[in-house]
């Protein structure tokens, strides 16, 4: 767990006015809590943050080892992360402490393997569903489910009850839900059919009348 160490440091003082003060100083605001324990606030460096995820195919289901002061580790998953909408730099850190023996429900990203038979005639893969909330104990916590689309046919789909998962794992997202599916392409607009011969005949008249009605007139014009 030492590549996924992460030290923290108590904060005294809340409030907006504390955060805006702590990230000036090159720190941001975090929260640790969980189950049979007080929620403590604390601010860790954002760059050793990005360092610990970053350095994880797990993303933001990285077990971290979450260290305040001269405390024995926690074992924490970063259970929400702020950011600048604009500058995308973090702003807040919320840590869930883990209890290893019991499960935790996280969502995990979709892996899409092989290339769709369907996409090969003409058809194009659609995949509705990016993520896949699952329970499992941390330590079986994967980096990500594959889904293999190389069977799907255009008109077929894969739902969440037939995707192989790894042991220990249990879904909880609805397995009723498409995961994948291959579509067929939508068919350019056809042209236009050509207009009967009376309504094209009548479309023509209809064009042409203001200019009979013209040279009427001058015909007209010409003989008086």
């Amino acid at each position: 767990m030492a590549e996924n160490a992460l030290v923290a440091e108590e904060r005294t003082t809340t409030g907006k006015g504390a955060a805006r003060k702590l990230r000036a100083a090159g720190r941001i605001p975090a929260v640790l809590y969980g189950k049979g324990i007080e929620a403590r606030s604390l601010s860790v460096l954002p760059q050793e943050l990005a360092t610990v995820l970053h350095g994880s195919d797990a993303g933001m289901n990285t077990l971290i080892d979450l260290r305040v002061g001269s405390h024995v580790g926690e074992t924490v998953l970063l259970k929400a992360l702020d950011r600048d909408p604009v500058a995308g730099t973090y702003l807040h850190a919320d840590f869930y402490r883990l209890d290893l023996a019991a499960t935790v429900e996280v969502s995990v990203p979709l892996r899409f393997v092989g290339k769709a038979q369907g996409v090969e005639l003409g058809g194009i893969l659609d995949h509705p569903l990016r993520e896949l909330e699952i329970a499992c104990l941390p330590t079986a916590i994967p980096d990500h489910i594959d889904v293999d689309v190389e069977g799907l046919d255009i008109g077929d789909s894969l739902h969440v009850n037939e995707l192989v998962l790894p042991a220990g794992v249990t879904v909880k997202t609805d397995p009723a839900l498409a995961v994948a599916a291959v579509v067929a392409p939508k068919e350019e607009e056809e042209e236009a059919a050509p207009a009967e011969e009376g309504e094209g005949v009548v479309e023509e008249a209809g064009e042409a009348a203001p200019e009979a009605e013209a040279e009427g007139a001058k015909s007209e014009g010409g003989e008086g």
